[in-house]
């Protein structure tokens, strides 16, 4: 009797339990169905078209830009800065939308967010260059400083680059050998491709040539190349004679500029130069020499008559005296 009584109270008190146990289950689950159901739905949707947003826009940039780029190289810099700039975008809108849901669910998201405090401090000391580098080469990208293809000097590095990226850019050298250049390293660019070159021809004639007939000749040599067909496309202005430069020894320098098209100056620097050294032949003008220096009237005697006449040296053949370094005296 006495264990009956045992059982039917147990029994009782566990049914009792459960019937509150299910009913508090009820209510929070009625609770939650009625309050944060609807608050996660639309949190839900609002990042799905937050993204979708953030999707068509970059989208739609890389089809603008895939319709105006003027070459491939700045279309592929507009992808990659587009695909970081949407990666980047859902990452931050995926992360705010699960805080929020946490929150809904009745997490306690103090100690999550001091946890990933203290590490996101210590990723970010450990890569601090990384993001360094990253931010780089947004600005690189953003503000159009070079691009694949483009002649460059970075980082004291001279070359053509190869490819770009967000953290690195490779740049490949006259002699083949290829650089990997971080972004963070890269504080000052020389851009040697960027709307036009311009290319000096020094041109070293003798002093005894007539400096008005030397640069007429010049003229006539620079311009022949402008208007040559094969060249006249290349060059963005008439050649520019900009005088005597340096006069050192016998030699007198005339510089010579032409102004071409990007890093396309090489061929008609060549011809110029070419063209050049055949008229100065042609004419009798013979190269200058910072070494020599020229002699003084001598007198000679003229064998018939026996009287001393003056002569003038050739200015473009007197040598310098040679004297001994140590003792001073003629040799």
């Amino acid at each position: 009797m006495f264990m009956t009584d045992t059982h039917s109270l147990i029994s009782m008190a566990l049914d009792g339990r459960f019937t509150r146990l299910n009913v508090e289950f009820l209510d929070d689950l009625q609770d939650f169905a009625y309050k944060a159901l609807p608050k996660i739905v639309v949190t839900a949707i609002v990042a799905w078209a937050l993204t979708r947003v953030l999707k068509a826009i970059t989208n739609r940039v890389v089809r603008v830009s895939e319709r105006h780029a003027a070459n491939g190289a700045r279309l592929a810099q507009v992808r990659t800065l587009a695909s970081v700039i949407r990666a980047t975008g859902i990452g931050i809108i995926v992360f705010f939308a699960v805080m929020e849901v946490l929150l809904l669910l009745n997490f306690k998201l103090e100690p999550l967010l001091a946890s990933a405090g203290v590490a996101g401090v210590a990723i970010g000391l450990a890569a601090q260059t990384i993001v360094k580098d990253c931010l780089n080469g947004i600005l690189i990208l953003v503000e159009d400083q070079y691009n694949v293809g483009d002649k460059v000097r970075l980082a004291g590095l001279g070359g053509i680059v190869e490819s770009l990226s967000l953290r690195k850019t490779m740049v490949r050298d006259g002699d083949g050998t290829l650089y990997v250049i971080p972004n963070s390293q890269i504080t000052t660019v020389a851009n040697l491709t960027r709307d036009y070159s311009v290319a000096t021809i020094n041109v070293s004639v003798d002093f005894s040539a007539d400096l008005d007939k030397v640069l007429a000749l010049l003229k006539d040599v620079a311009m022949g190349v402008r208007n040559d067909p094969a060249y006249k496309d290349v060059f963005l202005g008439d050649p520019t004679l900009l005088g005597v430069d340096t006069i050192k020894g016998s030699q007198v320098i005339y510089p010579v500029q032409l102004k071409t098209k990007a890093d396309q100056q090489w061929a008609a620097m060549r011809e110029t130069q070419r063209r050049i050294r055949i008229a100065l032949a042609e004419n009798g003008m013979l190269p200058g020499d910072p070494l020599r220096v020229y002699g003084s009237n001598v007198p000679q005697v003229d064998s018939r008559s026996g009287e001393a006449v003056m002569t003038t040296a050739d200015p473009t053949a007197a040598k310098a005296n040679e004297v001994n370094p140590f003792t001073g005296e003629g040799m």
